[in-house]
């Protein structure tokens, strides 16, 4: 019996990067090479440590890659076109029979090049669905939805589906989009949602809190994380235009993306009083930050379900705060708000429903509501998620 192989990871995002992305390949990484050789293809600069000598640190080598601006859009898919094939080539020269080669959804030609190697070098595929393509496209406005490109992608996501041993899924409402493609069968997807960063655990309202003090209204709305092409910040903006005149609620709006840069154009613009702009909360403030809202917002466009997971969702619980999701109600965050009455759901595009919502949460504040959001972000924890990991390794290790 040929003896098991090792694990290849390949991200375009890795530590040093602060990525959300990065963090949780870099956590995956880390846990698998306690018993499991890891190499790690990282597209992150600073990021190199070369091959591991022992079990328990992977090793990584950085592929060359240059991210343009999101906004750079053409200069920005042949970057990621270039980093996928350089990981080709890469898996290509690393990549023996019976090793598994672990993959992310993004940048969206990664998955090809992935796959494409590990077929070529008679070893095993698995990869991490973070977001569905085309689909986030056509969501986004980017492509329509029966554009010659949009179809061709279709077409060879059916063949990388077919060429894939496994593929994770972190949201339930993404399974019914993967069986859509043939070849594609419920044994082959595994759900293996993410974690809570932060312990859970209810974090009181503090007035003296540094990102509460400065304002003097009753009741904040946060909003934070990246905002990215799935993200709609204008609803945002306008339901914080139709309150601007009840002095007991403000908007405590930080992130990062093109959603957020909209934001500070239409602030600057507005000047709404009601609005306060946040940059980037490191890392070590984050649980301050998130303490400081009395509920957070996640704004999706539509048609979202299936297609992008917030991974940030399980910090805001974690902290013991409601979420105010906007999506259609079969979205995953939109059903665990739902199910365990964490929250309110409110259908995309909506921003008077979004203001009349935020106002009745003002309203109708429940501890109860604060404990049940801490107490499922329990479920949600990463001693979990990476049993689901070493148990999905390990089969296709064994498997190869």
């Amino acid at each position: 019996m040929q003896k098991p192989g090792k694990i290849v990871v390949a991200s375009q995002h890795y530590p040093p990067d602060q990525s959300t992305t990065a963090a949780i390949m870099s956590a995956i990484a880390n846990h698998l090479a306690r018993d499991i050789p890891v190499l790690v293809l990282s597209g992150s600069a600073g990021a190199a440590s070369g091959k591991p000598d022992r079990l328990g640190q992977p090793g990584v080598i950085e592929i060359k890659n240059r991210i343009p601006g999101k906004a750079a859009l053409i200069r920005r898919a042949i970057a990621e076109i270039l980093f996928a094939v350089r990981v080709f080539l890469a898996l290509l020269r690393r990549l023996q029979r019976g090793d598994v080669a672990i993959t992310v959804t993004a940048p969206f030609m990664l998955p090809y090049a992935v796959v494409a190697a590990a077929r070529l070098k008679r070893a095993r595929s698995a990869l991490i669905m973070h977001d569905l393509y085309p689909d986030v496209l056509v969501m986004a406005g980017l492509l329509k939805p029966a554009s010659v490109l949009t179809k061709a992608i279709r077409a060879v996501n059916a063949l990388m589906f077919r060429g894939l041993d496994a593929v994770i899924t972190i949201g339930r409402d993404t399974e019914q989009l993967l069986l859509g493609y043939r070849g594609v069968t419920p044994d082959k997807i595994r759900f293996i949602p993410n974690w809570a960063t932060l312990a859970p655990a209810v974090r009181p309202i503090e007035p003296d809190n540094p990102y509460r003090r400065p304002h003097a209204a009753r009741f904040m709305v946060g909003l934070s994380g990246n905002l990215g092409f799935t993200h709609d910040p204008v609803i945002v903006f306008e339901a914080a235009r139709l309150l601007r005149n009840d002095a007991d609620i403000h908007f405590l709006l930080s992130g990062w993306g093109i959603g957020y840069e909209r934001l500070k154009e239409m602030q600057a613009e507005a000047g709404i009083p009601n609005v306060s702009l946040v940059d980037r909360v490191a890392d070590e403030n984050l649980e301050a930050f998130l303490s400081a809202a009395d509920i957070w917002l996640i704004p999706y466009r539509r048609n979202v379900a299936g297609i992008s997971i917030p991974s940030r969702f399980y910090n805001l619980l974690a902290v013991g705060r409601p979420v105010l999701i906007v999506s259609e109600p079969g979205a995953e965050a939109a059903l665990t708000v739902t199910e365990h009455d964490v929250g309110w759901v409110v259908a995309p595009g909506d921003a008077g429903e979004l203001a009349r919502t935020i106002r009745l949460a003002a309203l109708a504040e429940d501890p109860l509501r604060a404990e049940r959001a801490a107490a499922i972000a329990r479920r949600y924890n990463f001693d979990d998620a990476m049993a689901g990991y070493s148990a999905l390794a390990q089969k296709l290790l064994h498997e190869g």
